[in-house]
């Protein structure tokens, strides 16, 4: 299939409604610093010194499993480096000349928090800590994140090593759209290796034994930092991601900022699969027009009560035979207060060929 060139757009608006209930009252809590999130629009639901700049303790591993992720393949073996051996912190009690996977690794370090796993992938796909570092500082950057910097990717205190409640959810929201991620921080248990080197893990969010809705993230824990929990959850449609940093009462915290924001939003249909049909006009072929339509639900996550979002049909007034089933012609966009929230392609729906 390809893409038409569309001699000219032509707008055809619409009005969609949506529901309106009440807003809650920010629930309070515990956190020094915290931040509720909408995860498809990142839109900050609840927010409490989200700026502020915090260590992260093993919450920084979210973003060196984003960072492996996206520069080393999920299935290359990778020989477990004696640097990484006597790690300080949490472990995994991996040795030196042991071979995993790069996703083995990652269950290591999500649900056992191995701070010695975490080593083994920096050196094995930066060269170094500081070289690892650096790679995760540039995704940093990448994500416009600006009260964020690591020093390692395990997350033990630094002097200048820090993130804040809003740029950990980003890394978090950003890390969920990877597949194998959320597979990995949504998984209760793993097992790793083989024979004598079988490996058990427990993932220590409480979370994702608790609440049924909670599909990861990650706890963290320092004495300098305290207590760090980010979580993920999902309902309806409707996926949020909380953020609480120096939190001793973070599980508790977490249900009620997580539910709070489930009473605030809704995934909202826009449209059906076929449900947009139009007639474009055809130059020169055997058919005067052809039907366009979406082949293809679309749906957005929306505050409760906001305003009715607004669709505009972007169609050419005519196009060129020879047109193919299937080709982009136009699309629909759906636009809340003039910004655009969704958009969906209309296909042709038959072959027109040329007279």
């Amino acid at each position: 299939m390809k893409t038409a060139k569309i001699p000219c757009a032509v707008a055809i608006a619409f009005a969609l409604t949506c529901g309106c209930v009440p807003a809650a009252e920010a629930p309070r809590d515990s956190a020094e610093a915290s931040v509720l999130i909408e995860a498809d629009s990142g839109d900050v639901i609840f927010e409490k010194n989200s700026s502020k700049r915090m260590g992260p303790a093993s919450t920084t591993k979210i973003m060196t499993a984003l960072v492996a992720l996206e520069n080393a393949d999920e299935n290359a073996e990778m020989i477990f480096d004696a640097r990484a051996e006597n790690t300080e912190g949490s472990s995994a009690y991996m040795r030196a000349g042991e071979k995993y996977t790069l996703k083995e690794l990652l269950y290591a370090m999500m649900l056992q928090s191995a701070n010695d796993a975490a080593a083994c992938i920096a050196y094995a796909v930066g060269g170094s800590i500081e070289g690892f570092a650096e790679m995760m500082n540039g995704k940093a950057k990448e994500l416009g994140l600006e009260n964020t910097h690591f020093e390692n990717p395990h997350g033990l205190d630094g002097e200048e090593h820090f993130t804040s409640a809003y740029d950990l959810a980003m890394i978090a929201r950003e890390a969920l759209k990877n597949e194998t991620f959320a597979g990995i921080v949504s998984s209760k248990t793993a097992k790793i290796g083989a024979g004598e080197h079988t490996k058990v893990f427990r993932n220590h969010n409480r979370l994702l034994f608790e609440y049924d809705d909670v599909i990861g993230v990650k706890t963290g824990f320092t004495k300098k930092c305290g207590r760090t929990l980010v979580s993920a959850a999902e309902r309806n449609g409707v996926k949020l991601i909380c953020v609480t940093l120096c939190d001793g009462d973070d599980w508790r915290d977490h249900r009620r900022l997580l539910n709070a924001g489930f009473e605030l939003y809704e995934s909202v249909l826009l449209c059906r699969d076929g449900e947009l049909s139009f007639d474009v006009h055809v130059c020169g072929g055997e058919n005067a027009t052809v039907k366009v339509s979406n082949d293809a639900e679309c749906r957005v996550t929306l505050k409760k009560g906001g305003a009715a979002p607004q669709m505009k049909a972007e169609l050419p007034p005519f196009v060129y035979a020879d047109v193919e089933n299937g080709e982009t012609l136009g699309y629909a966009r759906f636009y809340i207060d003039g910004k655009e929230t969704a958009s969906v392609a209309l296909k042709a729906q038959g072959d027109v060929r040329r007279r």
